[in-house]
């Protein structure tokens, strides 16, 4: 039986895609293995979003390269977001990979693929892309230019899939997309992602809904109704600020000031009390100054997010800021300001989970780590905890005993389980 591997970086869209790229191995007769030297397939998932990313990827590839040496008969293939729409120039760079296709696409060089390729062994959750693509050519990112246009599945398509993870055990589904809440508007009669998540709310079996990752300025007022008023859909947004500064913001492109990003959470708080929010922010971006910077940080201050993704801007050949903007801040003070805002988080996130001390939370078991029961609360909080009990798939009621800035720990509640 011929064996793959599959190595995957970047964000949960890429995962989703590897999870289906495993079960259409698995369709095809291949076997997964642990480690690529005992593949006689390897295949990359790449991020081309951040320059490290893209780094591990070249970094691998050159392994793969010295392996294919020793193993001619080894065949390698890449896809994500470094595979462009003209593989042809990357064939001259990385010559010891074998297959170049797409992000969101699956390859061409197996036959004929099934209509609807599902993860093979899912678990408890699951993530389903829902919209393939992004139309917001924000000027860092290059994600439109490898992922395309937006493109909708349809919302049949994707209650068959989610019908189907049910019957296998998912209880926890996360829709994705780059922008997640601009589903519906190329499909016939135009449904939003509010629908979305009223129609597959229904679905028997199915525990809890989460989707991610949103734009700001496709946040309606719909949508903040059903996170409030649909009780599987899980009080926890990830709203990308991207910088709290007005005039990065601007060339950034990303289409509104800070002060509407702090009204837009002020009355998404109103509507959906206890609220979890999260946000992804980009330090360094360039000509960003030290008041700029500081203004990101009293945005932080004041919202006080529950996790913040951050990262040091890296400039991506073929986007508009690489192509407009020096990358005229020093490397010394992007890691400055990256570890400031680091710390500063931990504190807040650390205050923020502070105060469920002592609370009691349902917990979503998911599996066991290190001898203990992990899984996550409504808000998406990690809670570790201890029990001889088979709960996976279960909800529990957990009271909180310990905190920390990235997780929760406690205790059972006798009945709970």
């Amino acid at each position: 039986m011929p064996k793959y591997h599959i190595f995957t970086i970047g964000c949960q869209m890429n995962q989703a895609e590897a999870e289906r790229l495993g079960s259409l191995m698995e369709l095809k007769g291949f076997s997964g293995v642990e480690k690529p030297e005992d593949a006689d397939l390897v295949l990359l998932v790449s991020c081309a979003v951040r320059q490290s990313a893209e780094e591990r990827i070249i970094n691998r590839l050159a392994v793969l390269n010295k392996l294919k040496q020793d193993r001619p008969g080894l065949k390698v293939a890449l896809t994500g977001c470094m595979v462009d729409e003209d593989p042809s120039a990357m064939r001259r760079t990385y010559p010891m990979v074998d297959y170049f296709f797409g992000a969101g696409q699956m390859p061409d060089f197996l036959d004929e693929i099934p209509p609807m390729i599902l993860p093979g062994k899912p678990g408890v959750t699951a993530f389903v892309p829902i919209i393939q693509g992004c139309d917001n050519f924000c000027s860092y990112c290059i994600v439109p230019y490898r992922r395309g246009r937006e493109r909708s599945r349809t919302l049949e398509e994707l209650q068959a899939e989610l019908t189907e993870l049910v019957s296998r055990g998912v209880r926890e589904v996360t829709l994705l997309g780059q922008n997640v809440n601009a589903w519906g508007h190329d499909l016939p009669g135009q449904p939003d992602l509010a629908d979305l998540l009223t129609s597959l709310s229904r679905q028997e079996g199915l525990l809890r809904l989460r989707f991610l990752t949103n734009h700001p300025k496709d946040m309606s007022e719909r949508l903040m109704r059903s996170l409030a008023e649909l009780d599987k859909v899980c009080p926890a947004v990830n709203l990308p600020v991207q910088a709290g500064d007005d005039r990065v913001l601007e060339l950034m492109r990303r289409g509104y000031t800070a002060g509407e990003y702090l009204d837009l959470v002020k009355r998404l708080r109103q509507a959906v009390p206890g609220l979890a929010l999260t946000t992804d922010i980009i330090v360094g971006f360039p000509g960003e100054t030290e008041a700029q910077f500081q203004n990101t940080r009293s945005l932080m201050e004041q919202v006080r997010f529950d996790a913040v993704h951050l990262a040091v801007y890296s400039p991506r050949p073929g986007t508009e800021a690489a192509e407009k903007y020096p990358d005229d801040v020093p490397r010394d003070q992007k890691s400055r300001r990256l570890a400031e805002l680091e710390r500063l988080q931990a504190r807040i996130a650390g205050e923020i989970n502070a105060a469920l001390t002592g609370e009691t939370v349902e917990v979503l078991v998911e599996n066991q780590n290190r001898g203990r029961w992990r899984g996550r609360d409504i808000r998406g909080k990690l809670v570790f905890f201890e029990s001889r009990m088979e709960l996976s798939g279960r909800l529990v009621n957990v009271r909180i005993t310990d905190t920390g800035p990235w997780s929760l720990r406690g205790e059972i509640v006798e009945g709970g389980a």
